[in-house]
């Protein structure tokens, strides 16, 4: 129930037919086709061999868009369905080139890697739901082209990358660590960080008390990790995506997320006033810049463009609950 509530107006995937899932694989094929001419684009003048490879990675995407096309041509016509990823529940968003600015290589590294198990985890789930017996054989065989895409990416630490920043990062492992469990702690961080603003200061100057405040924040930053866990556990299954178990990913966020909130609720165990309101501005200011490189380091966001939103964001949240609490 909660699923459907969140993936309100979109199509399920069990759902489509067998002309909407090619349909919706050459539109996939395309989109990522030029995300990977943009990074070559991006990376041409520094970086030639690696604009080379970008280069390369979008010609076979190219490819299988027309392997895909006219495997549809043959069977449904010319007439492609309107269906696109963010359409269908259960994919998740590719973020346009243009907030990607000055993307690191190591972030491009990862991407690439998440873009590739993507598009596997989607053809695996493609073939299992067409009982043609020709687009079943394309759409295993490009399940297993995109696994051999993933490891492109290593390339670009071949060349660009230190080899402690190899060793850190060249596992399987480490890359899907870092899909199911950090970008949604991450995102439950900066959430819980910024969303508890409000009521705890507005607790806090409503009542000048600091026990009274820590229980209001206490019960913001635990409700408010609750919500986030189950809106990502019932967000994606991971089946399409690759991103891994929903309950990990759940956990993950939910607990970064009252934490986020703890934060500057904790401070409010300290009996004196002030001294603890203090101490708690004093932790929300450190909170939103670490949140704002959080953003610039594993979100793709600038760190300038992070800072303008998270830090004046916040500041006006927190000033909301000041002033409230004080009316």
């Amino acid at each position: 129930m909660i699923t459907r509530l969140l993936s309100f107006g979109k199509r399920t995937f069990n759902s489509l037919s067998e002309q909407e899932i090619l349909s919706l694989a050459v539109g996939a094929e395309e989109e990522d086709g030029q995300i990977y001419a943009a990074y070559a684009e991006r990376t041409r003048e520094k970086y030639p061999a690696t604009a080379k490879l970008f280069d390369g990675m979008a010609a076979e995407e190219n490819e299988h868009r027309r392997q895909l096309l006219a495997m549809y041509q043959r069977r449904f016509g010319n007439t492609l369905v309107p269906i696109r990823r963010e359409h269908v529940s259960g994919f998740m968003a590719r973020k346009p080139i243009w907030l990607m600015a000055e993307l690191p290589l190591e972030q491009m590294r990862q991407q690439i890697w998440e873009m590739e198990r993507s598009a596997q985890s989607f053809y695996l789930e493609a073939a299992k739901q067409v009982h043609d017996a020709d687009t079943r054989k394309l759409l295993g065989d490009l399940a297993e082209q995109e696994v051999a895409h993933q490891h492109q990416a290593d390339r670009l630490a071949e060349k660009h990358l230190s080899e402690d920043s190899i060793n850190d990062e060249a596992s399987e492992e480490h890359r899907q660590f870092v899909l199911t469990y950090v970008q949604p702690g991450l995102a439950g961080l900066m959430d819980g960080s910024v969303s508890t603003l409000a009521p705890i200061f507005a607790a806090a100057f409503a009542t000048g008390d600091t026990w009274q405040t820590f229980l209001v924040g206490l019960a913001a930053s635990v409700g408010a990790g609750i919500s986030m866990g189950f809106t990502e556990a019932a967000s994606d299954d991971g089946k399409l995506t690759g991103r891994g178990s929903p309950v990990r990913r759940g956990f993950a966020a939910g607990i970064m997320t009252a934490v986020g909130g703890l934060g500057h609720a904790l401070p409010y165990l300290i009996p004196h006033f002030w001294t603890a309101t203090a101490i708690a501005f004093v932790v929300v200011f450190i909170e939103l810049w670490a949140i704002a490189f959080i953003q610039s380091r594993y979100m793709s966001t600038p760190f300038f463009r992070a800072a303008l939103q998270v830090v004046f964001g916040g500041l006006l949240v927190f000033a909301a609950g000041v002033l409230i609490g004080s009316a």
